[in-house]
């Protein structure tokens, strides 16, 4: 039996500084608007089990349900937080590398 023949799959990829960093800063901005969405998913999670919601009717709720769902947004925000202070740490990497870039085009 003769070995598979795989082809050439490496890309060749050209990316100067500027590309780099404009990447790094779109990234940010994609995960940031990510955020905006989970956050919003669990504010309108929030109003949904309040009636809240655009008009809408729900059952007298019982503590119990009501204290199981906010301890489910606590969770996923306090998870959403973290992933901000990642985010904060990534964008003042990309701000440094921003400044280094400019020490060195004026030294």
């Amino acid at each position: 039996m003769s070995m598979p023949k795989i082809p050439n799959i490496t890309p060749d990829i050209r990316l100067d500084r500027d590309d780099v960093i404009n990447i790094l800063l779109a990234s940010i901005a994609f995960e940031e608007l990510a955020l905006a969405h989970v956050i919003n998913a669990e504010a309108e999670k929030l109003q949904s089990v309040l009636g809240t919601l655009h008009g809408q009717r729900v059952k007298q709720q019982r503590l119990e349900d009501l204290l199981l769902v906010n301890k489910s947004v606590n969770k996923i925000l306090r998870d959403t937080i973290k992933k901000e202070m990642l985010l904060q740490f990534k964008l003042e990497d990309c701000l440094e590398l921003i400044e280094k870039e400019d020490d060195d085009d004026e030294g």
